[in-house]
């Protein structure tokens, strides 16, 4: 595919390149939305990367490329740079968290219905310990009935990687959310429609915190941390190449693929009533994560002086 750059807000893009050149791809252009970076490193970081050109527009991005991918951190405007791609037929890769909000969500999962090829959200669904694990006969690592995940950071835009490593685990068909108090960090109660349960981790903590995992069965307890240098690659080689019309499936459906940023929804939920228990299906807009307000402190945090 040719490939276009939507925004270089994180390290993201400058790790994702490289291995979406070794997976056979092109990366045709690059647009910035300015959200974190002026425009001097933009024009800076296409050259160091090998990028031939700067795109005025999305619209215009969107007739010369197969595929955008979407890293801007501030994702209440996922869904806006989304849409021209969309309309021009082409595919979508969103970068974590995909959306911070239920309206934007369902917008995702309407076009998707109507058949956009739309995918993304965290490596950490991918993870290859989880798929060695997952590629283990039942018969021998039996079927999971509690999960332990966890990682540091913040609630959200990092925390979503420990939602998204519970979900990959787990699989789909989570029903209710519930806060189990905030300590150094927040503790939330994930159940699953099947009986099963994930416990997770998040926030901030003294101290980076690798993405962990511990996971019981009827036969075995099994306990890993992902390897964060592989992340990347077991995320791309998952999604590039449906994105691609390669292969006819996407790697998650289109359900399942919005559950953790629904779980993170309901856990913020649950923990602004008093630690209630919150389904999913009892989400509305006011459920809401404040993109731009990452985003700004985000900024503030590589440039404190401007």
């Amino acid at each position: 595919m040719k490939i276009g750059v939507v925004d270089i807000d994180t390290s993201h893009p400058q790790n994702w390149i490289p291995i979406e050149r070794a997976l056979g791809h092109e990366v045709a252009g690059l647009w910035d939305g300015g959200s974190v970076h002026p425009p001097e490193y933009v024009r800076q970081f296409a050259a160091d990367h090998g990028i031939p050109r700067l795109f005025e527009s999305l619209e215009e991005m969107a007739g010369e490329v197969d595929c955008a991918i979407i890293h801007g951190c501030d994702w209440d405007t996922h869904v806006d740079k989304a849409r021209p791609f969309v309309q021009a037929g082409k595919a979508v890769l969103i970068d974590k968290p995909m959306a911070g909000r239920l309206s934007h969500i369902h917008q995702l999962k309407t076009w998707i219905r109507q058949g956009a090829r739309i995918t993304g959200g965290s490596s950490l669904r991918f993870c290859y310990e989880t798929r060695d694990w997952l590629g283990q006969p039942e018969s021998e690592r039996g079927v999971p009935h509690t999960v332990f995940c966890g990682c540091g950071v913040d609630e959200f835009n990092y925390g979503i990687h420990a939602y998204a490593m519970l979900s990959g685990i787990l699989g789909p068909g989570i029903a209710r959310v519930r806060h189990l108090g905030a300590g150094v960090q927040r503790r939330i109660e994930v159940t699953w429609n099947n009986g099963a349960k994930g416990f997770l981790v998040i926030g901030k903590a003294e101290t980076w915190l690798p993405f962990y995992a511990a996971i019981v069965t009827g036969r075995a307890i099994t306990q890993y941390q992902a390897d964060s240098g592989r992340l990347y690659t077991a995320l791309l080689e998952a999604v590039l190449p449906y994105l691609a019309g390669e292969t006819p499936t996407a790697p998650v459906g289109v359900d399942a693929l919005f559950e953790p940023e629904l779980c993170a929804l309901a856990a913020r939920r649950s923990w602004l009533h008093g630690d209630a228990d919150v389904s999913l299906a009892d989400l509305d807009d006011d459920d809401a994560y404040d993109g731009p307000a990452f985003t700004q402190e985000y900024r503030k945090a590589r440039y404190p002086d401007l």
